[in-house]
């Protein structure tokens, strides 16, 4: 299958520098492509599809009434980055996380931030997203943030950029690690000739994270994976991670609080829990401390956690360091609890609770991407040049009612790679979401998640609104 209908057009291109010319990472790769036809590249895609129809590699679209659960869409065409390029990337992330936690030990602490007036304290007060139930909370070695995955893009000079960070319940790992299982398979001779970095000891770095903020010692020590249950989007992520580590995956009606510790039921009796890698949300985790019309957590669980009795992960209250409007600020972090400028950038954005900026985003919102700051998963969002006249009108006026829950930043030319499709190889635009681990040291697994915006066109990436996924290739030389 050759290559010489690909249009590189404006945009930076991950695959080629030039036309039919391939950036050296990605030659070895070109000249396989090449070398096979048009239908046995699509024999290679359809085998890749089956073999992931066959793992039950899905995840749930609420509301969608085709059924709750769809495959996630997957090309053969790996992403690849240079030792070079990731190299950037990876210490820009280690940067940007230990910032992100000492601005949560901070936030939750002395508020030292605030009284020295680096963020404004209405803004940090008011955040959905911060719970004030958790002021002089101090989780296991000071650390809140233990699992992010945080989303890069980049511009048309292939300059990467920070588009957010996830630090509640990110989600995707699992698909970065069933991806490269797949392409093993489909490309065997370039993973014997490339110095591939591997992604396979992800769960290994995570189980020893959840042992290392154990409150128990050493081999006593019991972790388990705190689900939702069957119909969250991401189940089969939460039960993925739970085999591949070898811990129970448990909800709360498994669990109960006795005397400030956490016991797990089971056939033979209770079993002590010492930490929950916790996918549900802060408001749903103690309905005696949160919601109480939860049913999802467990009374007294953060009684157990104010004792000492039981770590969890992420700690609870992280969500305000992935509040889009706080986002902004994060370069501003940097500098202060690190003396340092930020390696990897923010996407330049408008803070609609600033009159100024909330009048210029409402006057361009023809140009402007507007984002909801706790909605994720492309909701709550406006592609203002996309939009009709009167979705912009209906938006302005959520954004004058609340601008506080209101961004918006300019619309980036973002990158594209190829993508086969029954006629060929179109270029789609991407993203990259890396994960990225803080126990005993600073773990960023090699790639991450790429993301792809299936449709022709769009820059909307997420899984829920039709877009698919890459496995990402880093060299390490």
């Amino acid at each position: 299958m050759d290559f010489l209908h690909y249009k590189i057009s404006e945009f930076f291109d991950e695959f080629f520098q030039g036309p039919n010319m391939p950036r050296a990472a990605a030659k070895p790769l070109f000249e396989r492509i090449s070398a096979l036809s048009q239908k046995e590249i699509l024999i290679k895609q359809r085998a890749a599809e089956a073999a992931l129809f066959q793992m039950g590699i899905t995840f749930a679209v609420y509301g969608d009434k085709q059924g709750s659960e769809k495959i996630f869409p997957f090309d053969i065409i790996p992403r690849i980055l240079s030792a070079e390029e990731w190299n950037k990337v990876e210490t820009g992330l280690k940067q940007r996380i230990t910032a992100i936690n000492l601005f949560l030990q901070d936030i939750y602490g002395p508020q030292k931030i605030l009284r020295d007036k680096i963020i404004p304290e209405d803004l940090i007060l008011s955040g959905k997203s911060y719970r004030k139930e958790c002021l002089g909370l101090k989780p296991p070695h000071d650390i809140w943030s233990h699992i992010t995955g945080t989303d890069l893009v980049r511009d048309d000079q292939g300059q990467f950029f920070v588009l957010e960070d996830n630090l509640r319940c990110p989600s995707g790992v699992s698909y970065v690690l069933e991806n490269r299982e797949v392409l093993i398979n489909t490309w065997p001779r370039l993973f014997e000739a490339l110095p591939i970095r591997p992604v396979d000891d992800y769960a290994n770095h995570l189980l020893e994270l959840l042992d290392y903020i154990s409150p128990g010692q050493g081999e006593t020590s019991q972790s388990a994976i705190l689900t939702p249950g069957v119909y969250n989007s991401a189940y089969f992520e939460h039960s993925f991670l739970a085999r591949e580590m070898g811990i129970p995956l448990v909800q709360g009606q498994d669990l109960v609080v006795q005397d400030e510790t956490v016991y797990m039921r089971t056939t033979k009796g209770f079993e002590k829990i010492d930490v929950l890698y916790r996918r549900v949300d802060d408001d749903f985790l103690d309905p005696k401390f949160f919601r109480p019309d939860s049913m999802l957590g467990v009374p007294g669980l953060m009684g157990a956690y104010q004792a000492g009795k039981i770590a969890l992960a992420n700690a609870p209250g992280t969500g305000i360091a992935d509040d889009k409007a706080v986002y902004a600020y994060i370069p501003k972090m940097i500098r202060y609890y690190l003396d340092q400028d930020e390696i990897l950038s923010n996407v330049p954005t408008y803070l609609c609770w600033e009159e100024k900026q909330k009048n210029y985003v409402l006057d361009h919102l023809d140009e402007l991407v507007v984002k909801s700051v706790n909605e994720s998963g492309g909701y709550g969002m406006l592609m203002g040049a996309q939009a009709s006249p009167k979705e912009r009108k209906a938006f302005a006026e959520k954004i004058k009612a609340k601008p506080r829950d209101f961004i918006a930043q300019p619309t980036l030319k973002l990158s594209r790679t190829p993508v086969i499709f029954e006629n060929g190889i179109e270029g789609r635009h991407v993203d990259l979401r890396p994960y990225i681990l803080y126990g005993k040291d600073i773990f960023v697994l090699p790639g991450g998640l790429t993301r792809v915006a299936l449709k022709k066109g769009s820059l909307v990436v997420n899984s829920s609104q039709g877009g698919g996924s890459k496995d990402t290739w880093v060299l390490a030389c």
